[in-house]
């Protein structure tokens, strides 16, 4: 399957209160991003960013280097008209992550809801090998999946499940654990997803 093709669909075909992961505030991102009192200077990449508001809560409290980085032309596209002259203010990356190589180290790491669509142990080990080398000395992540009461597919797609120890085993070399919490994420349509969201701090004497 092309995985290109078929976001590239989904934000060809459907607006924003159409999918599921959509959210106007993304409050747990900003409280992630917050706690690590990071400077307005520091490199932030969003892995899967899309078409996600993320950027422009960012752009709104000042930071000044983001990259957004999805597999889905289309919905960078968007994002980009969605913003604005403000577009030119980001570094904009079409790319599948497994794949992506960076030229800079990043201080924070921000996924939601791209790692569980991951399902080989292969492509789980590319993307974890990406981040080891694109995350910088005591940079942070935070990653949000689905947790083990989640659903089974998403947007037509099979995913991988976490709980708090399955993901912080697959995250062990390289990162160490700062906190987790599970989160009822409440859909455009009013169904209810639960998430599992972790933090972790890198250290490359792990």
């Amino acid at each position: 399957m092309d995985k290109q093709k078929h976001w590239d669909t989904i934000y060809t075909t459907k607006q924003s209160d159409e999918v599921s992961w959509s959210q106007d505030v993304p409050t747990t991102s900003l409280q992630f991003l917050h706690s690590f009192n990071l400077p307005k200077t520091a490199r932030i990449i969003d892995i899967g960013g899309g078409d996600s508001k993320f950027v422009d809560f960012l752009i709104a409290e000042g930071y000044k280097n983001i990259t957004i980085l999805d597999i889905s032309e289309r919905a960078l596209v968007k994002a980009k008209a969605r913003l604005g002259a403000n577009a030119s203010q980001i570094n904009w990356v079409v790319s599948d992550v497994t794949k992506f190589k960076a030229s800079r180290e990043y201080d924070f790491w921000h996924d939601r809801a791209t790692f569980h669509f991951l399902t080989t142990k292969e492509e789980i080990e590319q993307y974890l090998d990406v981040a080891r080398q694109a995350i910088k000395d005591n940079g942070y992540v935070a990653i949000g999946t689905f947790s083990e009461k989640g659903p089974d597919k998403c947007s037509g797609l099979e995913i991988k499940k976490y709980s708090e120890h399955t993901l912080q085993e697959q995250l062990k070399k390289g990162f160490e654990k700062l906190r987790c919490f599970t989160e009822d994420h409440i859909t455009p349509f009013k169904t209810i997803q639960n998430f599992l969201f972790c933090s972790f701090q890198r250290h490359l004497s792990f």
